[in-house]
């Protein structure tokens, strides 16, 4: 619009030339604006540059402006502390200056008083020098100047020496005034000082041999600096095992197991020359003594620090060698000491004690979890004894083992070769009972293993997986062969140096005196193979237990119930054609069959009875899996199906449930049941005779048993007396029922049971041949099974004789 109006007025005004045009303005215009606006972008972007720089430098300036005013302060603190030196030195200069003006003073009031002596005194020296009559101390003391000036010691030494035992004899018949005598003494005093002063130079010399050595501190000690002379010895010997410990520190890492042994080497043998020279050169003065004493423990306290500092790992089987080795060889050179009067053994032993008990505790540690994974893994390969083991040679030829129990023994051998004679005369009880501990850790977990719950399941209890289980009786009794193995012969096989040490040391009047309380001398041999049965004593009752326990419990339910005595129909027992045992506890079937049917009624051919595998049946089953194998272990045999049979009675005698049902008086107890509990309990001791087991403690059990049962029938108003017959009626019944039971036939086609009193005969022979073999002690033992007290199911009894 704007152009189209301007186009306008040049057409109306063409003619007039002081009349400017519009395009010719707009033209002019815009191109003075673009140029402009071009102007003023440059220039900002120039300034947009500038700012940009400025604010890079003023970022950068503002970081060094920091760094500077760090550095003020820190420097504002130097000068104050500069400030606060410059003020104490001033005020120790004023002091000091106040302190030499106080003496110039006192100086200055005495030195008029003391001039005139002087210089009668220096007039004195003068006329002795300068004698035409050649004085011979003139002479003496001219010739020890230049002895001494051209460091001729040993010439001035004895000069010195025959010229002092030349005055001495002269002293008393001398006519010379003292100030005569004063002043030669000061002279020698001084001549004296000078040789002192030559002979601690030279005696300091780093590269000194020993016989140079010994000639300089023998001349100090002629001069009376015999204190000064020893603290000489000392240091010469004390420089050089410093050089010779740090120059062997580097090896420490690649010796790691006799790093300490040459540590120790190098140590004692600079304390053995040290003590022998000071006895040569200064005597054993109490003086003397003391000092190298001093010294010696130093460099002891020195060495033990190194030892710690270098060792291995604390659980390595290097550190516990290295550690062993440092105990021999340092109470070797201890022992090498005491001809020379030093006594440094209880001192080395008190400063290693904490190392070494700290390097036994964690390499036990380590084989106890080395031990703990092989039996949670047992696969039980190794039944039988390797050829060419170690093991093989040092213990009977019948040795069976797991893979597990071989590890255990692998173990403990690699231990015992780490072993020196010293470390087990001051560790050896530590060690055997951290022996008897690892033993303990290794049957918790071979109960882990066995199926069941055991006694204390809260001990027991682990997040880890048990990968391997023994659920056959055979991996069961493997196992547990397996742990009388090596507690019974080759743990006391392998520890036996231990003992014979300890026989050895008191026969030769050794004394545990200073040994501490885990030296060999601490532990019997007697309490600690106890200590052994007793984690035998573990596994084997936990075995036992859960073993009766599957046996009486089936489904969740009890076969051995006291009903089955209280629901009993006929009057008595004594009317029964053939009584029997009740079912739990006897087994027709003959070897390891489930159950069988057998007429046990003469000819009454409508009454049979049908027997489950109960006790008489896994008793006789397990006996036979035993017999293959623990081959050759007879005693072990015999004691776990002796401690089985008693098992069930402790059982019996402990079920609360079943004792609240047999003494309940409103239910009622025919003799019939009485009578059928009694013989049941018969026929468990009868067991224990047939199979050769000992049976006394057995029969101390069925004693309890029957007199609490015969009390539950008094209680009801029933004499016992006449509902009982004699014990030899049972008697005869029980061994009736084994010989059944053994024959697998009935009571009409066995052959003719002996008489009662044959019976007893043969019970008595066998208790006496028995017991004398497999049963530790006797009926009145307190470590017998017998002892035991009714509620106690973990009363000890051991595989083998601990006294033996």
């Amino acid at each position: 619009m704007e152009s189209s109006s301007g186009e306008e007025l040049e057409e109306e005004f063409p003619g007039h030339e002081w009349i400017t045009p519009q395009s010719s303005i707009n033209a002019a215009y815009q191109s003075q604006t673009e140029k402009g606006i071009r102007k003023i972008c440059s220039e900002l972007l120039e300034l947009k540059d500038a700012i940009e720089n400025l604010s890079g430098n003023m970022q950068s300036k503002y970081l060094a402006f920091l760094r500077i005013s760090e550095e003020v302060v820190e420097a504002e603190q130097e000068l104050i502390e500069l400030q606060k030196h410059v003020s104490a030195q001033g005020i120790l200069v004023q002091d000091l200056m106040s302190g030499v003006c106080r003496e110039l003073d006192v100086w200055f009031k005495s030195n008029k008083e003391e001039d005139v002596k002087e210089k009668d005194f220096q007039t004195e020296l003068d006329e002795i020098l300068s004698d035409d009559t050649q004085d011979p101390k003139a002479i003496f003391l001219d010739k020890l100047d230049a002895l001494l000036a051209e460091h001729k010691m040993e010439e001035a030494l004895l000069a010195l020496e025959a010229e002092e035992k030349k005055y001495l004899v002269t002293d008393e018949s001398s006519k010379e005034s003292n100030a005569e005598l004063s002043a030669f003494k000061t002279a020698l005093f001084k001549r004296k000082a000078i040789l002192e002063d030559q002979l601690v130079r030279w005696s300091e010399q780093p590269s000194l041999p020993i016989t140079e050595l010994r000639k300089s501190l023998a001349g100090l000690v002629k001069i009376g600096k015999g204190s000064l002379a020893h603290q000489l010895l000392l240091k010469a010997y004390g420089s050089p095992l410093q050089k010779n410990v740090e120059a062997f520190l580097p090896s420490c890492s690649i010796y790691t197991e006799t790093y300490a042994a040459s540590l120790s080497q190098i140590v004692f043998s600079a304390i053995a020359k040290a003590a022998k020279e000071t006895n040569t050169l200064f005597g054993d003065s109490p003086m003397n003594m003391n000092r190298i004493i001093q010294w010696a423990e130093y460099e002891i306290e020195t060495f033990v620090r190194l030892v710690k500092e270098n060792s291995p790992l604390p659980e390595s089987v290097s550190a516990l060698r290295a550690a062993c080795i440092c105990i021999q060889t340092s109470l070797s050179h201890c022992s090498f000491l005491e001809s020379y009067g030093l006594k440094f053994s209880k001192l080395l032993m008190v400063l290693l004690r904490p190392y070494i008990e700290e390097v036994l505790e964690l390499n036990f540690r380590r084989v106890r979890r080395k031990i703990v994974d092989a039996a949670k893994n047992d696969d039980i390969l190794l039944l039988t004894p390797q050829e060419g083991s170690p093991l093989s040679g040092a213990v009977a030829p019948n040795i069976m083992l797991t893979s597990s129990g071989k590890k255990f023994m692998s173990v403990v051998n690699d231990i015992l070769d780490q072993v020196t004679p010293m470390t087990i005369v001051h560790f050896g009880g530590a060690i055997l009972n951290k022996f008897l501990q690892l033993f303990d850790r290794y049957v918790e977990t071979l109960i882990k293993v066995l199926p069941g719950p055991s006694e204390d399941d809260t001990q027991l209890e682990s997040k880890e997986p048990v990968e391997f289980k023994a659920e056959s009786d055979a991996q069961q009794l493997t196992l547990i062969g397996a742990a009388y193995t090596i507690a019974d012969e080759l743990l006391p096989a392998a520890v036996s140096k231990f003992f014979d040490m300890q026989t050895e040391k008191k026969g030769a009047g050794g004394s545990s005196e200073g040994l501490g309380s885990g030296s060999i001398y601490s532990i019997e041999y007697k309490e600690w193979k106890r200590h052994l049965q007793h984690s035998l004593d573990k596994l084997r009752d936990h075995f036992c237990r859960q073993y009766v326990l599957s046996f009486i419990y089936l489904e969740g339910k009890s076969r051995l119930d006291a009903r089955m005595y209280m629901e009993r129909k006929t009057d008595d027992l004594l009317f029964d054609a053939d009584p029997l045992p009740s079912l739990p506890f006897q087994n027709i079937a003959f070897g390891s069959h489930g159950c069988k049917i057998c007429n046990l009624r003469g000819n009454s051919s409508d009454v049979y009875i049908i027997i489950e595998l109960a006790l008489f049946g896994r008793l006789q089953q397990l006996a036979s899996v035993a017999g293959d194998v623990l081959l050759g272990k007879d005693k072990i045999q015999k004691v776990l199906l002796s401690r089985l049979t008693e098992t069930v009675v402790m059982w019996l005698s402990n079920e609360q449930e079943f004792w609240d049902v047999f003494e309940d008086r409103s239910v009622q107890l025919q003799p019939s049941g009485l009578q059928q509990l009694i013989l049941d309990m018969h026929f468990i001791v009868e067991i224990a005779v047939c199979g050769r087991f000992p049976h006394r403690p057995v029969q101390q059990l069925v004693s309890t048993v029957i007199t609490r049962a015969i009390a539950a029938l008094s209680a009801r108003n029933v004499d016992p007396q006449s509902a009982l017959p004699e014990d030899e009626w049972f008697l005869e019944i029980a061994k009736g029922a084994i010989h059944k039971l053994m024959l697998g036939t009935s009571g009409s086609e066995s052959e003719p049971e002996p008489e009662p009193e044959e019976h007893v005969a043969l019970h008595d022979e066998i208790s006496d041949s028995d017991e004398s073999i497999a049963t530790p002690s006797t009926s009145g033992s307190e470590d017998s099974f017998a002892s035991a007290n009714n509620d106690d199911l973990e009363s000890p009894v051991y595989f083998t004789d601990p006294e033996a």
